[in-house]
């Protein structure tokens, strides 16, 4: 059995640790600075809790030292200083982020290192990367790549047709901070909530639009190999115009904290979520020029006998089915490893990655 240390007992890290205990393989302990936090926790009663503010990076590594691994399912703020703690403790590092300048810095702490730094395991990036490789690996040459991931009420019912379904924090950051794309070969900054797109699916009609983040290490892995690469967020339609007009016209994008509120005030959660990864790759293969789509919808499910949302559960498998890749040697076991040097057959059989196994009528169209 190995020890593994989750940071953040919110709903991600409680879904990661409820997962990782009902395998029978981990040992799991939750840090959070809230003991309230930490009490409210919806995970098996063997998981340990301990309230420890991540601040205090002495304590901290104290922690993680002897551990095989740290999960971080904290704030994309606060992401650094478990990375930096895991350098010194000399354990395995795992975290959720779509901030792009925290992963720079974890980069910087893999240099070198005798244990294995994975940034970017959840949803997207992280499962999201895995697929798109996947998929470019059939081609001869790639022309374009487009990612669009969302995870979506079932039932909106407001004007912003959305609920809040993760971090509030997290998306506030990908629908301000600047986003990577490869545009005619070349990498590229491009704004986020820009480049509004339609289309439909199962009959049903979304928008999408560039949000930061969503890439992963994939522009920099790519980068010279193809002539198009872009993420964007799936919404429904109507959406993105909101979203500008509070954060342009309003000018609540130097205002976080008040949007923040606004949003959780104003804004339900729900557990009737859906999550969609779409995934478009065009290129040649045996001198035809050609597409190959990768279409998926994941609707909340009960784990260990408790009900979770579609992105709860996504974005746990995610990073529980490339620890146990980890644990198994089925990935490199030292340094950076980006999410595009997992495999795709071997995440979607591992026992958590099945969450995203899609039946035939959902199988990849060429």
């Amino acid at each position: 059995m190995r020890d593994v240390v989750v940071i953040g007992a919110g709903k991600i890290g409680s879904t990661i640790a409820g997962m990782l205990v009902g395998s029978g393989d981990y040992r799991v302990s939750v840090v959070d600075r809230s003991q309230a936090q930490l009490d409210r926790m919806d995970a098996p009663g063997d998981v340990a809790r301990v309230a420890l503010d991540i601040e205090d990076s002495s304590g901290l590594t104290r922690l993680i030292s002897g551990k095989f691994a740290v999960l971080s399912a904290a704030p994309y703020n606060l992401t650094i200083r478990v990375a930096e703690a895991a350098k010194a403790a000399g354990a395995n590092y795992l975290d959720l982020t779509e901030d792009v300048a925290t992963t720079r810095r974890v980069k910087q702490l893999a240099e070198n290192s005798k244990t294995a730094f994975i940034p970017q395991c959840g949803l997207a990036p992280g499962f999201i990367s895995i697929v798109a490789n996947d998929l470019v690996n059939r081609f001869d040459t790639v022309d374009s790549v487009r990612l669009r991931v969302g995870a979506l009420p079932q039932y909106p019912s407001n004007a912003l047709n959305y609920n809040l379904t993760w971090s509030t924090d997290g998306v506030i950051n990908e629908y301000c901070e600047p986003c990577e794309a490869i545009v005619n070969g070349e990498m590229r900054e491009v704004q986020p909530l820009e480049e509004r797109e339609e289309f439909s699916l199962d009959g049903v009609a979304y928008e999408a639009f560039n949000t930061s983040g969503g890439l992963g290490t994939l522009c920099e892995t790519w980068a010279g190999k193809v002539r198009t690469l872009n993420y964007k967020t799936i919404r429904y339609p109507g959406h993105a115009a909101i979203m500008k007009a509070l954060l342009n016209d309003l000018r609540l994008r130097d205002r976080r904290e008040v949007l923040k509120d606004i949003l959780e005030q104003a804004v339900p959660t729900t557990m009737q979520d859906v999550v969609i990864v779409f995934v478009t790759v065009s290129g040649s293969r045996n001198g035809r020029f050609v597409q190959d789509t990768y279409a998926h919808k994941v609707y909340s499910q009960p784990i260990n006998g408790v009900m979770h949302s579609a992105i709860q559960v996504t974005t746990a498998a995610g990073i529980c089915g490339v620890l146990d890749m980890l644990a198994d040697g089925a990935i490199p076991t030292h340094g950076l490893v980006r999410q595009e040097e997992v495999s795709l057959a071997g995440f979607l059989a591992n026992r958590f990655g099945k969450v995203y196994a899609m039946n035939e009528a959902a199988a990849h169209a060429a």
